[in-house]
Parts: structure tokens; C-alpha cells; sequence
């Protein structure tokens, strides 16, 4: 393949940090002060330098199934656990919105609101899917929202308004007043990760994202990214103040629905055997797992089994995920496995020397029995139709970057814990 894997330590983030603190220290006294009262007033954006956003994650692969950040949000602010979704575009938090309010188990109190509904003339309202019992027939109604998701099921609320609480790199507090969904009617399956998060952070770069709210206050560059460790920590940023080096780099497709899909891209196995061409994939956090297109799907799995023939792994029933294999006796970690299994990569053929690299541990998962199971799925059984998904399972350990101002999606390897 010719590529060139560059391994970033840790201690990359903690000099950044220190270079930003030491600019951040020049910067006058004046506008310090001017950063110190954007709490309150609101009427200015905060000083670019050292203005990015850094959020803690949690979460695994397996067996939750999600990673979630913290967000504050109301007046006093209170605390909500939202799944980091770069697949959708709208944030929307369980919502005490009547006595008839369908809510899931959570960790948190459902948000209240208070009078700050979004009526259907805000600008906003026109970039939400809008439920057909509550389709907006008057400017004054309230702009009601429903939001589907391919794999588990669908949220429906109202789009409210309230102010964020947002701690900058540089030290200073924003406290902007953003537009996100108010959910009181939540028909998820078992996939959706309750009682462990409130809601959903949506994170595509459609106008009702809070990516997009955030652009317009001038806040960050439109740049964001995610770093998810395969330990259970990550974080979670928005802004470009932080970007290593030896990042490799794709472009993004345009127009693509808000999607960060980028290709088009061969699939090899075992560095070399070609498995399809000419796909497109699609980067998405909202995914646990990693969806191929049917041929696609079934061409990978076929390669797999066959280099398993010679292998001290029989194929067993695991309710966890759809195919598996035991050992001789049960695995303790992926370590104790991936040797038997071929690395993947996907290859970008209109760029020169770049690929997206999944080694075992990108697409195998460790069970509660000790069995091995693949972690790449049939994007048929999600209905997905000819998309294919780039899941958690394979992001975990990397910096995963899109530049929404330069149209590109970067990665490199990285220690996310």
C-alpha cells in the first residue's frame, strides 16, 4: 500500500496545550476582560485564539455500544449525557414537554421548557424534518420535529432555544443561545443506549446542527473531531487549535446530505486481495459497528471464513452480534486473537498513498463469553441500501478530523485514553 502510519503520543495534546496557554497569556488585558464579560452580554463573539472546544468522552464499542460527551445546557445549567452522532445533524434531549410525554430511562432529569419554542417561521424550523401529524400549517405554530435513525428508531419534540454552557481552551466561558430539539416522544429499540444517555449530539454539518449555530457566532473554526480509546475514554473538540501533524487527508464529497462521506475507495484484504471498488463510505460516530454494502458485505465475509480454514476457530451462535467463532477456550482480549485474521484497509484511489487502515482489532470484538465476532455488518439488515458506514469499532484509536472549511475528512493513530 506505501502508507505511512504516523503514531502520535500523548504527550502531543499537553505541548499543544502549553504552546496555546503561553499565546493565550500574551494576548492584552483588555481583551481578556472583553472575553470575560461575552458570559454575560453575549453580544460578541469570544477572541479566536485558543477559542476551540474540548469535551470529555466515554463509552466502548462493546458491550454499551455508544460514547457520549457531557453537555450543560439551561439557566442554571444542568447536565446531559448525548450520544456523539457526526451522522445526524440535529441535538435533542429528553423532554418533560406534558403529562403524556414518552420518555426512556435516562441518567439524567428530561429537560423543562419554558416558554422558548421555536415557531415555524424561524429560519431554522425550515431545516428539520417535520412530523406529518404536526406539519406547520400557521407561521405561529410550533416548529415540531421528527428525527429517524436507520438502525434503532425515531425521536419526535418541538425545536426550543436555550443558552449552552461552553468552556473555551483559553480559559474564558460562552454561554450562547442555541436551537436544539426538545424530545417527548422517543420509539427506540433495545440498539438505542438507554438508561445511559439523554439524547443525542447531533454532529453533521447541516444548518441545524450545532456545528453550524456555533459558525455563526464566529466561536470556532468549522472544524471538529473525535478521538475514541478503545479503554472507554476519548474527548471530543470543535475547532482546529489542536491538529498534529501526520494527519493523512481525503476529500470530502459535497452535497452529500450532510454527510461526512468521502471516496471513492477499494476495499482490500490482507493488504492486496482486492474485495470491491469504488465505494464511498460514510464517517459516522452514531454507528457502533461497521456496514458494507450486501456484495460488498458478502464478498469480505467469504475471504474471512476462508482464512480461518486452517485456523483453531470454529464458528459458534453468539447472541451478540451475528457471526462468531470460539477457540480452544475462551479469549480474554482481541491480543489474544487477531493474529488468526487479515488486516483491511480501504484505499483511496484518486489520492496518492492514503488508506484508511482497519487491523483486526478495527473490526473484532471480544464477547462476555470469550468469543470472537465480527464487528462488520450487512448494511441490508439496517436498511441501509447501497451506503456504507464507517462505525465506532473501527475509529476506536484514532483522531478522526473534519475540515468542514477545507472540504476534508483527516485520521491518524492515536492514544485517545
Amino acid at each position: 500500500m506505501g502508507e505511512r502510519k504516523k503514531e502520535t503520543s500523548s504527550s502531543m495534546l499537553a505541548i499543544y496545550s502549553a504552546l496555546f496557554l503561553i499565546l493565550t497569556f500574551l494576548v492584552s488585558f483588555s481583551a481578556a476582560r472583553e472575553l470575560q464579560s461575552q458570559t454575560k452580554e453575549q453580544t460578541r463573539s469570544p477572541n479566536r485564539l485558543g477559542s476551540s472546544l474540548v469535551f470529555p468522552v466515554q463509552g466502548d464499542v462493546y458491550p454499551n455500544g455508544f460514547f457520549y460527551a457531557t453537555i450543560y445546557i439551561g439557566n442554571p445549567p444542568k447536565r446531559y449525557y448525548l450520544d456523539i452522532d457526526t451522522g445526524s445533524n440535529l441535538t435533542w434531549v429528553q423532554c418533560a414537554a406534558g403529562p403524556r410525554a414518552k420518555l426512556l430511562k435516562a441518567p439524567n432529569n428530561p429537560y423543562k421548557p419554558n416558554n422558548n419554542a421555536l415557531s415555524c417561521k424561524d429560519p431554522l424550523c425550515a431545516f428539520v424534518d417535520q412530523p406529518k401529524n404536526f406539519p406547520c400549517e400557521a407561521s405561529n405554530d410550533q416548529c415540531d420535529y421528527e428525527v429517524h435513525y436507520a438502525d434503532y428508531g425515531s425521536s419526535l419534540g418541538v425545536l426550543v432555544r436555550d443558552s449552552f454552557t461552553l468552556k473555551l481552551t483559553n480559559g474564558s466561558t460562552f454561554k450562547p443561545t442555541l436551537a436544539f430539539g426538545c424530545g417527548y416522544d422517543q420509539e427506540f429499540s433495545g440498539q438505542f443506549p438507554s438508561p445511559y444517555v439523554d439524547g443525542v449530539l447531533g454532529l453533521a454539518n447541516g444548518k441545524s446542527s450545532l456545528v453550524s449555530q456555533l459558525l455563526g457566532f464566529g466561536l470556532t473554526q468549522n472544524v471538529i473531531g473525535h478521538c475514541l480509546g478503545g479503554q472507554g475514554k476519548g474527548f471530543l473538540f470543535f475547532g482546529d487549535d489542536f491538529l498534529p501533524s501526520g494527519l493523512f487527508w481525503a476529500p470530502k464529497i459535497p452535497n452529500s446530505l450532510n454527510y461526512y462521506m468521502t471516496g471513492p475507495v477499494d476495499l482490500l484484504f490482507g493488504g492486496k486481495t482486492l474485495v470491491a471498488k469504488g465505494l464511498y463510505v460514510v464517517f459516522d460516530s452514531g454507528s457502533t459497528y461497521t456496514y458494507l454494502n450486501p456484495q460488498a458485505y458478502q464478498d469480505t465475509l467469504a475471504l474471512v471464513k476462508t482464512a480461518l480454514l486452517k485456523k483453531p476457530l470454529s464458528p459458534v451462535k453468539d447472541g451478540s452480534l451475528p457471526i462468531c467463532w470460539k477457540g480452544v477456550k475462551p479469549f480474554r482480549s482481541i491480543d489474544a486473537v487477531k493474529n488468526n485474521f487479515s488486516p483491511l484497509a480501504l484505499s483511496f484511489t484518486n489520492t496518492k498513498n492514503v488508506a484508511f487502515l482497519l487491523p483486526p482489532e478495527s473490526y473484532l470484538v471480544i464477547t462476555s463469553h470469550g468469543n470472537v465476532c465480527l464487528g462488520i455488518l450487512n448494511g441490508a439488515d439496517a436498511h441501509l441500501g447501497s451506503l456504507n458506514i464507517i462505525g465506532d469499532i473501527s475509529m476506536q484509536d484514532k483522531l478522526v478530523v473534519y475540515d468542514n472549511d477545507r472540504e476534508r475528512i483527516g485520521w491518524t493513530s492515536y492514544n485517545c485514553n
